[in-house]
């Protein structure tokens, strides 16, 4: 895990200056015992994040197998406290409000990123049996500045060029600077053994790219996406793909989860710490004109 953390609020890099950033492979026990040692907490940040098919084998290894072995260190190091950054994805899809009980199901709308996800955080709670002091945090859709070429960040990068198409599928959005402080209040309370949706609001994909879009002076969304033309996207996508050096965005799994509408609850978090999240159009107005000073300079 290597430090990266960069963001446009000083208050953000501060909630973590006191994290020893680790550089190595998760699936080398031995790196991360001796990385382990003399720690007090440990934040489990790493992870992959794709849908594209070739990377199935990838995600299991980091995912899963390294969260296993992340796990099976802090057990032998007595870890006072271990914060485990899971995702919406590793949640149950059953219901119109899903919260941290509902209960995973098998399904072919599962995608291979949800199931290596859900994977990782068996293994959280094999330790927490074991005797981990853990905490588990499940972001929804995180918004914040990045390499826009990959993750949600690529998200901007399709309004930047004037999205045109939308989806009616629903999901959970939150700022990167939530979820940072939202770890850190956690793991500085007596608050264990517990999973917690990280998450702001939810809108419809097309709210966020159109309010995106406007951020980057281009027009909303105007052509309704179904289940054919996703299909013909994801084919198209991936061959713009064949030709460039970057992933398609648009895969069967991706435009399958656009047309889902999936809400989720932060109740139980807001009860627990009290928490004011920020505005996810706020969020996407920051993050917009952030990715826009970059582009320019």
């Amino acid at each position: 895990m290597s430090r990266t953390f960069s963001y446009y609020e000083p208050e953000a890099e501060a909630l973590f200056s006191r994290i020893e950033w680790v550089d190595g492979a998760m699936e080398d026990i031995y790196s991360l015992l001796d990385a382990m040692d003399g720690a007090d907490e440990v934040y489990h940040c790493a992870g992959m994040v794709s849908f594209h098919p070739k990377d199935k084998k990838e995600l299991f290894l980091t995912n899963a197998e390294g969260t296993s072995n992340i796990v099976s260190a802090a057990l032998e190091k007595n870890i006072r406290k271990f914060c485990h950054v899971s995702s919406i994805a590793a949640l149950g899809l059953d219901g119109n409000l899903i919260t941290g009980e509902t209960f995973w199901k098998s399904s072919a709308e599962n995608s291979s990123y949800a199931i290596s996800k859900y994977g990782g955080e068996r293994e959280i709670w094999r330790g927490i049996e074991e005797g981990l002091n853990a905490v588990i945090v499940n972001p929804s859709v995180i918004l914040g500045p990045g390499n826009w070429n990959t993750g949600s960040t690529a998200l901007f990068r399709k309004s930047y060029h004037g999205l045109k198409f939308y989806t009616e599928g629903t999901t959970g959005f939150v700022d990167v600077r939530d979820v940072a402080a939202i770890m850190t209040l956690l793991m500085n309370k007596n608050i264990l053994r517990q999973r917690f949706i990280v998450s702001s609001e939810n809108k419809s994909f097309r709210e966020f790219f159109d309010f995106a879009n406007t951020c980057f002076h281009q027009p909303k969304t105007f052509l309704k996406t179904g289940k054919g033309l996703s299909e013909l996207a994801c084919r198209t996508e991936i061959i713009r793909s064949s030709i460039s050096r970057y992933k398609p965005l648009v895969t069967k799994e991706t435009a399958r989860a656009s047309q889902l509408k999936k809400c989720y609850s932060n109740t139980k978090l807001k009860t627990a710490l009290d928490y004011s999240f920020i505005p996810v159009e706020q969020s996407i107005k920051d993050t917009c004109s952030l990715l826009w000073k970059e582009w320019k300079n």
